[in-house]
């Protein structure tokens, strides 16, 4: 026998280590991913490889089994079983029915009007990565049990580095605090680096974690496989394209199939999206038989290999379907799903995935249409193929020219449609999306969904990873500091866009750091107050979930506040992410066609800290406009919602006034140590986000926990206030005035510097201009107090004048040096010398 990963292995030298049978569980694949090119195959999973369905239902009932006897019997009775979409929402089910009574529960991406999300979290390393927890009993997940509290069962394919399961407790125990959590999963591959994190995980939450494996090892990886992986799949789907140069045909008319009325049993969900309970479970097993009766009569005795496909997430009630049907027939019955994530096919016998289906998604999904894929089923030799989806998934999709039920045609004599009722929980008004959801396509979809995922801390940022993801890329360990001078001889000169180097992270004296810790103890209700302004704003203006994006750096605190906000003061759990946004080049459309890949784009919220004269207003303006013009009208809102508008630049904020923000008083030490991001042709390339830096190394000084749970501490005491206030903001006229702009104008003229660019309005630009320019001077409005002592000291310490002066619309305005000496970095990596 061949090894199914040997065709990986021989190329790009992978190994994989492990007990006796892991060459029998896994194989191995290519995908176009940025961090990993090797996809471990589960020859057990029942998801690429088609399997004996008693083979893939006994390997995560024999799971759940030995979780029971670790549980122990009343340990057991008490456990509640959550499973992971898509790939593990079948393990997961059979794991609870391994434990006898325990309820179960899968996580889904599939929102339902009416069902109220019990949670939800972020998977760092999946194709497609918000997962929503929707069960029909609000109390499913509670973590009552008599004395040691209900036992959580997490339940995934496979547990490698152990992010994802880490950080779901984490989440989930913030909100549920238990004393016990079991993670199951058919293969342990964690590193040797990685085996030690469980132990201390458990003592940080205070909860016992076990895990149970049927089988482990770990996958040992060369130097350089990234990028020879990457080419592999580069030229293989080059030459895969070479042979294909015309479009696959379409046929007219609908797909030829027989569909089957499986009689479903009343009452019975069609999976544990919403929760499924023993109750369910009751039900299901006596019409198990008869179901598969009714299949074997329309497939026919002379079907010698039979496929029973399941879709995407509904795995289970198609595996439980073809593990009674292989009882009752004399054909062999194999069993696998479709997919939503897109792997390069090999056609040899030593690669994991030798064929592929695509078609269309055919679900009216969420976050846009997209494709999907069904491996090894082309060439698998199956005389008939039983498609099993729920109705959500029984649309014109499915049976158009391109609809999977055309692509199984040439493969197999005889389809067949078999269709499970959605389930539909009490007080929701429709089993798929939300009807008011419009679904968009963005353009280039394939290559937004090979985009990597978000970073996330600890390994970006200080930040907690349900805080923020980081549409970024990691450039920590690439040399990009220059000196605060060369740098402005480079940028006022033309040689290098500001964008292109990094200032010298500032590092704060102890007597600044005071004046931070005193200023934050003087505003944190202020700004809370302005928090929660912004924050009603939105939800009542963009909600009911809006996707906050915050421009990096100076709006990811602020993001992370107003998602702290909506948590507490109303129990929504609003996802985050931080983009990169450059003047002069506008902002990153690779993140921008991630988030259209994962979310409707009418959703997102773009967040930032506040206004100076409204340059960055205007480039997101145009540059989302640039955007949908080249990649289609996708729906994004430029609006910019700020902490503080000074500037009169933005309908939504918290407040016009222009006060002291803290965190503008420091850089990456209240910025989850994170530097201001890079744009730089060596560094970025055209399928890649912009970068920035994690100053790990700097974690002695950070205080942007100490930050943002200062201010969070304040929200009880503004609520009311932010109630009076946004009620009547709401009915105001909040349109933009550009007051700010016409003062910058002015000044730029009165003081002999003819250039915009160098006059920073506003505390929080002030407060830019002296950690990471050349100042010049600054310009103070007379009498202004506390929210300029910060300046006046940074002032003195560069030697940088501070005039007072009158009818000033900001507190202060910064001043940049229309001189400046050589040698910054460039776009080409070297010194920029003036010409």
């Amino acid at each position: 026998m061949v090894w199914s990963g040997s065709w990986v292995a021989e190329r790009l030298g992978v190994e994989l280590v492990g007990d006796g049978e892991l060459r029998e569980l896994l194989g191995l694949a290519l995908r176009r991913n940025p961090k990993r090119a090797h996809l471990l195959v589960s020859n057990v999973l029942g998801k690429h490889v088609p399997q004996r369905p008693s083979v893939v239902y006994g390997a995560g009932f024999a799971l759940g089994r030995r979780v029971g006897e670790l549980l122990g019997e009343d340990g057991a009775r008490n456990a509640i079983v959550l499973g992971y979409a898509e790939t593990a929402t079948g393990l997961g089910h059979a794991v609870a029915d391994g434990l006898g009574s325990a309820p179960y529960l899968h996580s889904t991406r599939r929102p339902v009007e009416g069902v109220a999300r019990a949670g939800g979290f972020e998977e760092s390393h999946s194709h497609a990565t918000s997962h929503l927890l929707l069960p029909e009993d609000p109390g499913l997940l509670a973590s009552d049990g008599g004395d040691t509290g209900a036992t959580l069962v997490l339940v995934d394919d496979e547990f490698s580095t152990g992010n994802t399961v880490l950080n779901t407790i984490r989440a989930l125990h913030e909100r549920y605090p238990r004393k016990r959590y079991v993670i199951v999963a058919l293969v342990d591959m964690r590193s040797p680096d990685d085996r030690g994190r469980l132990a201390e995980f458990a003592e940080e939450i205070g909860a016992r974690v076990d895990l149970v494996a049927r089988n482990s090892g770990t996958v040992r990886l060369p130097e350089g496989i990234l990028e020879k992986g990457q080419e592999l799949v580069a030229a293989h789907e080059a030459a895969q394209r070479a042979g294909r140069p015309g479009a696959d045909p379409q046929l007219p008319g609908d797909a030829p199939h027989t569909r089957i009325d499986l009689q479903w049993p009343a009452g019975v969900p069609d999976g544990g999206r919403h929760g499924f309970t023993p109750a369910h479970r009751a039900l299901l097993e006596p019409a198990l038989p008869a179901m598969a009766d009714r299949i074997a009569a329309a497939v026919g005795e002379h079907a010698r290999r039979v496929l029973v496909l399941g879709f995407e997430e509904l795995m289970y009630a198609p595996l439980r379907l073809g593990a009674a049907l292989e009882e009752r027939v004399d054909a062999e019955v194999r069993y696998s799903t479709t997919t939503r994530s897109p792997v390069l096919a090999v056609d040899d016998p030593g690669y994991a995935i030798r064929t592929r289906l695509v078609f269309p998604a055919h679900d009216d999904p969420a976050d846009g249409p997209g494709d999907r894929y069904a491996y090894n089923v082309a060439g698998g030799g199956f005389d008939a193929v039983v498609l099993v989806v729920d109705s959500t998934a029984d649309t014109p999709a499915l049976h158009g020219p391109r609809g999977l039920l055309r692509q199984l045609a040439p493969h197999a004599a005889h389809v067949l449609l078999a269709v499970v009722p959605s389930y539909v929980p009490s007080g929701a008004t429709a089993a798929g999306t939300s009807p008011a959801y419009t679904p968009h396509r963005p353009h280039r979809q394939e290559e937004a969904s090979m985009l990597p995922e978000p970073l996330r801390g600890p390994a970006f940022s200080s930040y907690a990873p349900d805080e923020v993801g980081w549409l970024l890329q990691d450039l920590s360990d690439t040399e990009l500091e220059a000196p605060t001078e060369e740098r402005e001889e480079a940028i006022q000169s033309g040689g290098a866009h500001y964008a292109e180097s990094l200032p010298v992270e500032y590092q704060p004296s102890e007597e600044y750091q005071d004046l931070f810790k005193a200023a934050l103890g003087l505003s944190a209700a202020r700004i809370a107050r302005a928090v929660g302004t912004v924050t009603e704003t939105v939800l009542a203006e963009r909600g009911p979930r809006p996707v906050l994006v915050s421009l990096a750096r100076a709006g990811t605190p602020v993001g992370v506040l107003m998602r702290r906000w909506a948590q507490l003061r109303h129990g929504i759990d609003l996802p985050h992410y931080a983009v990169s946004i450059v003047r002069g080049r506008g902002i990153d459309a690779n993140a921008l066609r991630w988030l259209a890949a994962h979310h409707d784009p009418a959703d997102i919220v773009f967040v930032d800290g506040w206004t100076g004269k409204g340059a960055i207003t205007r480039e997101l303006a145009a540059a989302i406009a640039e955007f949908e013009e080249s990649e289609g009208n996708a729906g994004f809102d430029p609006e910019i919602a700020v902490l503080a508008d000074p500037g009169g630049c933005v309908r939504t904020y918290g407040t016009r006034e222009d006060f002291l923000i803290p965190s503008a008083c420091l850089n990456s030490t209240v910025s989850g140590l994170i530097s201001r991001t890079v744009l730089r042709s060596d560094l970025v390339g055209p399928d890649d986000f912009h970068g920035a830096k994690f100053y790990r190394e700097l974690a002695g000084s950070d205080v942007s926990g100490h930050f943002l749970d200062t201010v969070t501490d304040r929200f009880g005491e503004v609520a009311d206030a932010v109630d009076a206030e946004v009620k009547e903001l709401l009915t105001a006229d909040r349109a933009p005035t550009w007051e700010g702009w016409a003062a910058v104008e002015r000044i730029s003229e009165e003081h002999g510097i003819h250039d915009v660019n160098l006059v920073k309005p506003g505390v929080g630009e002030t407060t830019r201009v002296l950690l990471r320019r050349v100042p010049w001077k600054i310009l103070a409005k007379r009498g202004a107090g506390a929210d300029l002592e910060h300046i006046r000291l940074l002032a003195q310490q560069r030697g940088v004048p501070v005039e007072e002066v009158d009818e000033l619309p900001y507190t202060c305005v910064g001043l940049i040096h229309p001189k400046y000496t050589r040698g910054a970095t460039g776009a080409d990596g070297r010194a920029v010398d003036t010409k």
